[in-house]
């Protein structure tokens, strides 16, 4: 027997409650809380004092919208942001032409393709760090493995790291090494998701395999492929771990070649003593994503193919 709305609710809010006490706790009371610190002067070194109670504390050390104020009139957020645009540049068309390249290799029936799976897919288990120290040792331009066989081909050896023109690409390259067997795994799961009958209809019907490819395949994965966009998209954004661990003494690259917005968050934060500044940052920060999720969700509309 079915129940309205109302009632159905009533039922279901106790077995609901656990879940939204701690999405409340560890989700939007944070989101509440950022947002009043960056509305603040403070530092994060001095300590809160909760007797007299927290909006006293914000009361006490409130300058309003100066934060942003300062940040949006410095030079240094835009060259940041144009530094998290041109990783996104480098890293989003590469990460989704090879994650499916990987994917249609792995979905071919050819021998030992179960292996090749596992094999793609270890990066993805390695921690950011072990990945960037591993990076950070074949990039090297006195003993790195990448170098030695450049010079052994009678190629120059770079200083990729150390470079301030090749440190973004360097990053970028561990970047998709990492992430390519995740996403791999996604348009996998898509690719395997087409109705074979629509191939078996293309071959009576003469299609080459390229013809199949434009017609059949990409149509049937542009949910998959948009998924896979707006996530790489999202998680370019929130490039912070490689940095740090990359570039010397976690210092953004030579001349700041690899400022971006969450290691300024992390610096204003935790070395420069500017938790508000920071959090005001984050919240720039959040606002850009927003924005391109929001134009995304309208291209969807437009671009993705949704009868599969």
């Amino acid at each position: 027997m079915l129940t309205n709305g109302r009632t159905g609710w009533k039922r279901a809010f106790p077995f609901l409650l656990p879940s939204l006490i701690g999405m409340f706790l560890f989700a939007f009371l944070p989101i509440i809380i950022s947002f009043l610190i960056s509305l603040t002067s403070w530092t994060g070194m001095s300590r809160v004092n909760l007797s007299s109670g927290f909006f006293t504390f914000i009361k006490d050390n409130f300058i309003g919208i100066e934060n942003f104020k300062a940040i949006l009139t410095d030079s240094e957020v835009w060259q940041v942001i144009s530094h998290n645009f041109y990783f996104i540049a480098l890293y989003l068309p590469l990460m989704v032409i090879l994650s499916l390249c990987e994917a249609l290799i792995i979905n071919a029936s050819i021998k030992g393709s179960s292996s090749y799976r596992v094999i793609f897919y270890i990066p993805v288990l390695t921690s950011w760090v072990a990945g960037s120290l591993i990076w950070k040792w074949l990039l090297s331009p006195t003993y790195g493995p990448i170098n030695t066989v450049l010079i052994s081909m009678g190629f120059k050896g770079s200083l990729w790291l150390q470079s301030e023109i090749m440190a973004m690409p360097s990053i970028a390259i561990a970047s998709i090494w990492k992430d390519l067997g995740f996403y791999a795994m996604i348009f996998l799961g898509g690719l395997r998701s087409i109705n074979p009958s629509y191939y078996e209809a293309a071959n009576i019907d003469g299609a080459s395999p390229l013809q199949r490819f434009w017609k059949i395949t990409l149509p049937m994965i542009s949910p998959i492929t948009f998924y896979i966009v707006m996530l790489s998209l999202i998680n370019a954004f929130q490039l912070f771990p490689q940095v740090m661990v990359m570039t010397k003494n976690g210092d953004a690259g030579p001349n700041g070649a690899t400022m971006v917005m969450v290691e300024r968050i992390y610096k204003y934060a935790f070395r420069y003593g500017k938790m508000g500044y920071a959090a005001a940052y984050s919240w720039i920060l959040f606002m850009i994503i927003f924005i391109f999720t929001y134009i995304q969700r309208k291209v969807e509309r437009k671009c993705v193919n949704y009868d599969v």
